[in-house]
């Protein structure tokens, strides 16, 4: 079991950074196999602050991702870490990691994407924005690809209606 309370409720706005995380998983068709990409958006801004690519859909794929958004960002003890119910969500190491860091795990209801709908919302955007207008011939290109997505683009240009029509990080930077 291990399944977490749904603390967020679909209450996605966040009035200070580092308080309100979500995290998932997603599937990407590199030639002839599956690329997992785990990331870690903060609701306050929307910015990407963890991610992780991987072959294997496992609790290393996901915890990777959380480091490094723990690294990056410092979030005070009592950060909301919501995922949907997921097998790698409910994993000790997982859930073991986060709390050490301060995080509270939160989960969706079963079977309810809706309550995750930010993360998902990102998911979409990436892949009609990116995955479908390319084909990347290797898992090293599709990498390059997806690190010039979030990193470059998503993070610090790409404009979001919820945050005044500003990129994550310019929302950031007004808020600080």
């Amino acid at each position: 079991t291990n399944v977490a309370d749904n603390l967020l409720r679909r209450d996605f706005q966040s009035d200070t950074a580092n308080r309100k995380w979500v995290t998932d998983i997603t599937y990407i068709w590199v030639k002839k196999q599956w690329l997992y990409l785990a990331t870690v958006l903060d609701l306050h801004s929307r910015r990407i602050v963890g991610w992780s690519l991987d072959t294997t859909m496992t609790e290393v794929l996901i915890t990777n991702a959380l480091k490094m958004a723990f690294k990056s960002r410092r979030p005070p003890k009592g950060l909301i870490v919501h995922s949907d119910r997921g097998v790698q969500y409910r994993a000790y190491k997982y859930q073991d990691f986060m709390r050490k860091h301060g995080g509270v795990p939160s989960m969706s209801r079963q079977g309810n994407c809706w309550d995750n709908a930010v993360m998902e919302s990102f998911f979409s955007r990436l892949k009609v924005e990116l995955i479908y207008a390319e084909d990347y011939q290797s898992l090293d290109e599709a990498r390059v690809g997806i690190f010039e997505y979030i990193e470059v683009f998503y993070n610090r240009k790409r404009r979001h209606s919820a945050l005044g029509y500003v990129s994550p990080v310019e929302y950031e930077q007004m808020a600080s």
